[in-house]
């Protein structure tokens, strides 16, 4: 048994801790930190390898997730996931350990969502930054889900915070890929799986789990809305594509698929380095976090990648024990891997 969740989780949370400090940085000032990218340690600092909000936020959903499927019985909908996640949000946002360079649209709806009424009031409809993905993981790791539920609830999560179309159609994309790699679909099979996936989710708004969302926003009908982010999200499988017929690992990943700060670019900048890489998944984020753009969520979303599709054994030991909040990773993860 692979343990495909415990696998992802971790692998997101190394991939984030090892973006952490290279994150604002370009490739020279990161050249001189760390000298070359395959020998780059993961940084652990009095003994724990500190994550950002990617993690923090992925663990909120994570958690909130659980609790709103409880003991199964009536299945996953939008009024228990929004009813669970929604203060676990909140929660995070007035932390005292919220104090990792969080993203400002995170802060800004999670600070609307504290004063109560309808979460669509407080999405910010005009962005699509990658705060709305790196943390929508769990969504594509939790048994039981069939695939509608599982869009809806990836868009959802997103739509929290960003209400951008983008951001909703690359967070249930990314949530596929890691269902995708999770339960065996093998690198040659995914990006056709992908770029299906995202034709038929075209013209189909999810009003079951986003309500009345699209009206916040200025396309002409709610159809339209959707169309628009799902058109962003096969144009960037495009680029991804044609960045693999020459794939050069020795480069700067985002000079072949984007820098990653919004939602689109994060999901195949990171799936660009896990293909660029696929058997071995050490190698997967520290190329990803030795990058010029958004370092961090590029590689968190690489290492669930890698980690979806190689299980718990993909990464060292050592990683594991150093990592924060290793317990409560490892805990959701055995959870959903039984």
């Amino acid at each position: 048994m692979k343990r495909a969740a415990t696998g992802a989780l971790v692998g997101l949370a190394v991939g984030d801790a090892m973006g952490f400090p290279t994150e604002f940085n370009g490739m020279e000032q990161i050249a001189a930190k760390f000298g070359p990218w395959r020998g780059m340690a993961l940084p652990v600092s009095s003994g724990t390898a500190y994550v950002t909000d990617d993690t923090q936020m992925t663990l909120a959903l994570g958690e909130g997730l659980a609790e709103a499927l409880g003991d199964g019985d009536g299945g996953l909908t939008a009024e228990r996931l929004e009813a669970a996640v929604r203060p676990r949000f909140v929660e995070w946002c007035f932390s005292p350990e919220n104090n990792r360079a969080p993203g400002t649209t995170c802060l800004r709806a999670c600070e609307a969502l504290s004063a109560g009424g309808a979460w669509q009031a407080a999405s910010v409809v005009g962005s699509k930054g990658c705060g709305a993905n790196m943390r929508v993981a769990p969504i594509g790791l939790v048994p039981g889900l069939d695939e509608r539920q599982g869009s809806g609830a990836a868009q959802l999560q997103a739509a929290l915070t960003h209400g951008h179309p983008t951001a909703l159609a690359a967070s249930d994309l990314t949530a596929y890929t890691v269902r995708l790699l999770a339960q065996g679909t093998g690198p040659a099979e995914l990006l056709p799986a992908l770029r299906d996936y995202a034709h038929r989710g075209r013209g189909h708004y999810r009003a079951d789990w986003l309500g009345d969302l699209a009206e916040y926003a200025q396309d002409p009908d709610r159809d339209s809305f959707a169309t628009r982010g799902w058109d962003e999200c096969l144009a960037v499988l495009d680029r991804l594509e044609d960045a693999l017929r020459s794939p050069d690992p020795e480069a700067d990943p985002c000079l072949a698929t984007g820098a990653g700060w919004i939602a689109e670019e994060a999901l195949v900048t990171g799936l660009y380095c896990f293909l660029l890489l696929p058997d071995d998944p050490p190698a997967v984020v520290r190329r990803a976090a030795y990058s010029s753009g958004d370092s961090d969520s590029i590689a968190a979303l690489a290492g669930a990648f890698a980690g979806a599709w190689h299980g718990a054994d993909a990464w060292p030991e050592e990683w594991v024990r150093d990592i924060e909040y290793r317990d409560r990773l490892l805990a959701l993860g055995a959870a959903w891997d039984a």
